[in-house]
């Protein structure tokens, strides 16, 4: 059994030398090259036992700066600032906590079958990279970071998997289209098929992708989290223990739980906001997605509160109907559904959809028919287009906006 490490979390943190404004650094991460991640890790092994908080940063451009705060009033145990993914306006820092950190990961590896060796495949700046480095240490164990000079290259991942060391379990963290692109190659699917547990976020998991990864016998774990929760605190639907999951009565989903963030750095209008406490003492999150919960209280994550299409004055959720076009639409590789302004319905529901290579562009007609019966009418698309790549805003998610306005170019 892999050893798993004692040192971190301790109830009383008290920095070893120097005052709060000292100890808050932001230290360089060195993505997207992968030379740099052990002197990351050291820096994130001493956070978490106490010393000074970082904040990775892309390692190729200069340190951001910090927004404006007191640093008398930083939290005790804060080990890591860590960017939101900005999908509602202007990018937050989340102030993740050393014991809010290990909750994460301990219940993680609980939930997976136990500690192991993990492959970094994603930029450690962003908490599900972060979190694959947090693992590492509470594990005592050395991951195994690959190249992430971009594009992402299947070769580069299946040379790293084979510097893990045998005798291990083995994990890794990947991105929707990270795992579609390595299934479709012989190479990729067998560097998969190494790992015990290859968990997926940052976006929503088609049913599609699911299937496939289970016929190619593929371990897929779909996570759901944010950087305020520090990172995936429900997996498979079902909420990591000690974390708990709630719906508000419009659908909103709140998590509650240790891994919860301290807050906003230099925000603290914006704290009170979404983290909240309840009547018990217990504190929570209000995230902006809805969702529901099915017979065995599962969770399905519809989407984002803001990004519900209301068509005719009926509500229409983008992942049902991209989910649909994955799974009916031959060729589908990836699908993002957004309103655009209609004079007649209010909004109308647009599909960009990027195809397999050489397939032509489908008519708004072939969608709708391939989509009948999927998604009720008022769902299917009025206006479609198709293109080489889904434009991004962070590791996997789609950026709506963006999408949007190519439609108004087009």
């Amino acid at each position: 059994m892999v050893p798993r490490a004692t040192t971190l979390g301790h109830p009383s943190r008290q920095a070893p030398s120097g005052s709060y404004s000292e100890r808050m650094v932001v230290e360089p991460v060195a993505a997207p090259r992968h030379a740099d991640v052990p002197a990351l890790l050291d820096r994130l092994r001493t956070a978490l036992a106490g010393g000074a908080p970082v904040a990775p940063h892309r390692g190729d451009r200069p340190p951001p700066a910090l927004p404006e705060h007191d640093p008398a009033a930083l939290p005790d145990d804060l080990a890591v600032v860590v960017g939101t993914s900005g999908s509602t306006g202007e990018p937050k820092l989340a102030m993740l906590g050393a014991a809010a950190l290990t909750a994460s990961a301990r219940a993680t590896h609980d939930r997976l079958g136990g500690p192991g060796q993990w492959l970094l495949a994603l930029p450690p700046r962003h908490v599900a990279g972060v979190q694959v480095l947090v693992r590492s240490v509470d594990a005592g164990t050395t991951p195994v970071a690959m190249d992430l000079t971009p594009p992402f290259s299947m070769l580069r991942f299946a040379e790293a998997t084979a510097r893990l060391e045998p005798g291990a379990r083995h994990y890794t963290a990947l991105v929707p289209t990270q795992v579609l692109r390595l299934l479709d190659d012989p190479d990729g699917a067998e560097a998969l098929r190494a790992f015990d547990a290859v968990l997926v976020g940052g976006a929503a998991t088609p049913p599609a992708l699911r299937r496939k990864a289970a016929s190619a016998r593929v371990g897929v774990v779909a996570t759901y989290g944010t950087s305020e929760t520090a990172g995936g605190c429900v997996y498979d639907g079902h909420p990591l223990d000690g974390s708990a999951v709630r719906l508000e009565d419009d659908g909103r989903v709140v998590l509650g739980g240790p891994t919860l963030a301290h807050g906003y750095l230099g925000r603290p209008d914006l704290t009170p906001q979404v983290f909240v406490t309840g009547p018990d003492g217990s504190r929570w999150f209000r995230t902006d997605d809805v969702g529901h919960l099915d017979d065995d209280g599962r969770l399905h994550v519809d989407g984002r509160r803001d990004d519900v299409v209301v068509t005719g004055g009926l509500k229409v959720a983008p992942r049902v109907v991209e989910e649909a076009v994955l799974d009916r639409l031959p060729g589908a590789r990836d699908a993002v559904v957004v309103g655009l302004p209609d004079p007649e319905w209010g909004q109308a529901v647009g599909l960009f959809v990027v195809l397999d290579d050489g397939l032509p562009a489908p008519s708004v007609a072939d969608v709708r028919a391939a989509l009948r019966g999927a998604v009720p009418d008022h769902a299917l698309p009025r206006l479609v287009l198709s293109g080489d790549a889904v434009p991004l805003r962070g590791p996997g998610k789609p950026n709506r906006r963006a999408v949007s306005d190519r439609f108004d170019v087009e």
